[in-house]
């Protein structure tokens, strides 16, 4: 095949550069697009001018992708409270995994909410187990997003927010705790009985449980607690997962208005 004019490969050039798409350069200068597409990247590299990532690969940390941190902190206390990050060879590709009860819909709604506000150009899928609903995103910059994730079990390996992540959490400590509620805690009724005036009276109470088996995770969530004025107590300390209790009533007050039940 003969060589191009270089007076075309320059025109091709200029036109490249004012922003003008492959696709319309080559069929205004008659040149195939893939030559054209390779004319763009040689210029790119000898002028050192980076080359923009597809918008479906852009990452808010090390790219220049907004990042919703509302959503994000959510986000957050989902994953570390109960979801999960994992590298398929088949897919090549990271992906987040949060399960979700099928006895709360709301929360199904809720997280996959979530997960499309903080990946606005990725697929959010949905898979049916049994009694439950695996909500999955793939994205090759999860690391970025999810610098605590990596090989074996959280409550293994230590647990710490990078800087700009505690910086979220102490814009949106309420969304950080609603995560992990919704992961991996619950609110509950309690009840107890007492004779009063010989009469057997029932009384109610309710309250809020976490539970997880990594110390630096409940460290996490009850900092957070501590940010927002909620007063909380350990409970079975020799277990291997431990609960955070949430009882007093004024805190448990507080917890509904911005938590509630699960739904």
């Amino acid at each position: 095949m003969e060589p191009h004019n270089p007076s075309i490969r320059d025109e091709a050039l200029a036109l490249l550069r004012r922003g003008i798409p492959n696709r319309v350069v080559a069929e205004r200068l008659n040149v195939p697009r893939g030559t054209v597409g390779w004319w763009r990247h040689e210029d790119r590299r000898k002028r050192v001018e980076p080359v923009p990532p597809r918008p479906s690969l852009l990452c808010p940390i090390c790219g220049d992708r907004p990042l919703d941190k509302v959503a994000y902190s959510y986000v957050l206390g989902l994953y570390l409270g109960d979801g999960h990050i994992s590298h398929y060879v088949k897919h090549r590709v990271p992906s987040l995994l949060v399960t979700m009860d099928d006895a709360w819909p709301g929360l199904q709604d809720a997280a996959e909410a979530a997960l499309r506000a903080v990946f606005p150009n990725n697929a959010i899928c949905r898979q049916q187990r049994e009694g439950c609903q695996n909500i999955k995103v793939y994205f090759k910059h999860l690391p970025c997003l999810f610098p605590q994730s990596g090989p074996g079990k959280k409550h293994e390996r230590k647990i710490e927010l990078a800087a700009w992540q505690q910086d979220i959490v102490d814009a949106h400590p309420w969304e950080f705790i609603r995560g992990l509620i919704h992961s991996d805690g619950c609110r509950i009724t309690n009840w107890t009985e007492k004779i009063i005036g010989g009469e057997r009276k029932r009384y109610e109470y309710p309250r809020y449980f976490f539970s997880n088996a990594s110390a630096d995770i409940l460290r996490l969530f009850t900092d957070t607690l501590d940010a927002v004025g909620v007063e909380w107590r350990h409970t079975n300390q020799r277990r291997s997962v431990q609960n955070i209790s949430i009882a007093k009533r004024a805190s448990v007050a507080l917890m509904d208005a911005r938590i509630g039940s699960k739904y």
